[in-house]
């Protein structure tokens, strides 16, 4: 069962049961690009996975939590699949893993406009362990003729007993409805395991970084998108003020001249940019502190990923908290 699961099925007790309704967990996985992050965020109907246009972007797994009347559905946000090749990218593959572990249902997302005509094997390997628990969503339906998608969902359907097949468009929304539909169908009767104006399991702190990451990606070019990590310092929240310092990591004085710009104006751009909305989404004003650093080649480097990876960054902010109530007592 992945971490944290086992605690929060145990904390569940601690609710009170309603009946007929369902709860678990969905894990979404997937290849890069197929709409997942879209996805979460739409029916969590507010952001907490970062998007772009660039592929592998999601490098964790994020939880986003949608409680409605008839039950509550834990989205388990996974990296896209693909092979791993250098350290990060074998991190990666270890999230998508260990996001499978305990799950009630599993959620293959698929890319009507990019995928060939016939099923997945990459995706369908990882859905051999949930026969009749797993449910297919053929996402950017929008962006394919309708006569092009029978074929696809008639090659998935006979490659693998789906619990559903799904056409929908995260972007916009169609076939959203159906697709939570069919995820209660397949969900057991449970309690929540977590309150229903919850949306997410990751601290602000984290969606801070994530956020920086996301505008520098969306505003970079080259490797720079690939080979950068945020690590928040620090986070000093005030009555009316949040103060935040971030450090950008690249591998290259190359990366870093490109992230800082001409005078600062790349810079100035991403802060600017991750500062309006991380004030909109955390209704506070914010002072925003960036700097980039060096680290050669850490995407090679095993202990260079654990140093810069969430597990490492949830511990520190874990400890940080740990400090401050003892100050308080």
């Amino acid at each position: 069962m992945s971490e944290g699961m086992g605690q929060k099925k145990a904390e569940a007790k601690n609710v009170e049961a309603k009946k007929g309704f369902k709860a678990g967990f969905v894990a979404i996985i997937g290849r890069p690009n197929a709409g997942k992050s879209t996805l979460v965020n739409r029916l969590v109907g507010q952001k907490v996975a970062i998007v772009t246009s660039k592929p592998q972007t999601t490098r964790n797994r994020i939880q986003g939590i949608v409680t409605k009347p008839e039950g509550q559905i834990v989205f388990i946000d996974t990296p896209g699949l693909h092979e791993g090749t250098t350290a990060l990218n074998r991190q990666m593959m270890r999230e998508v893993a260990a996001a499978l572990e305990g799950i009630d249902v599993l959620l293959l997302m698929v890319d009507a406009s990019r995928t060939l005509p016939h099923a997945d094997s990459l995706l369908l390997d990882r859905a051999q362990r949930y026969p009749n628990k797993t449910i297919l969503a053929l996402n950017k339906i929008d962006r394919v003729p309708r006569p092009k998608l029978l074929p696809l969902l008639d090659a998935f359907g006979k490659a693998f007993p789906f619990a559903a097949l799904v056409p929908i468009s995260a972007l916009k929304g169609s076939g959203c409805d159906a697709l939570v539909k069919e995820i209660f169908k397949a969900l057991p009767e449970a309690e929540a395991y977590f309150p229903e104006d919850q949306i997410t399991d990751q601290p602000e702190r984290f969606l801070a970084g994530e956020l920086i990451r996301e505008k520098a990606i969306q505003l970079t070019y080259h490797e720079v998108p690939h080979a950068l990590a945020v690590i928040i310092d620090k986070y000093e929240e005030g009555a009316t003020l949040l103060k935040i310092h971030a450090t950008l990591h690249v591998e290259r004085d190359s990366q870093k001249k490109i992230l800082i710009g001409h005078k600062g104006d790349m810079l100035k751009r991403i802060g600017t940019e991750a500062r309006k909305e991380l004030e909109k989404l955390l209704g506070i004003k914010i002072y925003l502190e960036m700097f980039v650093k060096v680290v050669a080649d850490w995407r090679e480097n095993p202990g260079k990923v654990r140093e810069l990876d969430w597990h490492s960054q949830l511990e520190a902010i874990a400890e940080d908290q740990g400090k401050r109530e003892e100050e308080k007592d």
